[in-house]
């Protein structure tokens, strides 16, 4: 018995040193997060009469990631979205309370920071918000709605996402841009 004891503490020993032995001499794999193509669930929702919030185009170096649509009599809209620098920033709009919505995508401890006035975004003005592990926010009510630009990101980056921010419908013809022009404001919904 002492003898089978003694190969099992050595087997053990054994197998937490090949473990050992493996994260040290491996290297972890690099994992490539896959863009998806927003513009065309822009255009599924359009086509459907739901009126979406999206960027008009993307910062160079910005991936769209996901796509999170929930229907129903208060359907919610997502677009997450990775930086240049691979810090994340997510888009939300949903029929829901400014609060309820950073304490489900910010945290439930935000404090009140200073807002982003930007009179050609689709709202004048965004309330800023934070936390104390980094996260940053942005939130304007428009049409019963709440839009919430957030993430780990800094507060210039959502201050940008927040200026490509439209309504606008998606040229159809074009199946990489939006009907936009720097030139023809963002349609308001005020």
């Amino acid at each position: 018995m002492a003898g089978m004891v003694g190969a099992m503490l050595v087997l053990l020993v054994a197998i937490g040193g090949f473990m050992l032995l493996r994260s040290v001499t491996s290297d972890e794999p690099e994992v490539e997060v896959e863009a998806v193509d927003y513009l065309s669930a822009v255009r599924d929702q359009q086509r459907i009469d739901r009126r979406v919030v999206y960027p008009r185009t993307l910062p160079e170096g910005w991936k769209a990631t996901s796509i999170d649509y929930v229907p129903g009599r208060q359907p919610s809209w997502g677009i997450g979205m990775l930086t240049d620098e691979g810090t994340f920033v997510g888009v939300r709009q949903q029929d829901e309370s400014v609060d309820v919505l950073l304490d489900q995508f910010v945290d439930e401890d935000t404090t009140t920071e200073e807002s982003l006035v930007t009179p050609k975004a689709i709202a004048p003005e965004w309330v800023g918000y934070a936390d104390e592990g980094g996260d940053t926010a942005f939130a304007a009510e428009i049409r019963n709605e709440t839009i919430l630009v957030f993430g780990s990101a800094d507060a210039a980056d959502l201050a940008t996402l927040v200026n490509l921010l439209t309504f606008a419908p998606v040229d159809v013809t074009d199946p990489g841009a939006a009907t936009w022009s720097p030139d023809v404001e963002s349609p308001s919904p005020r």
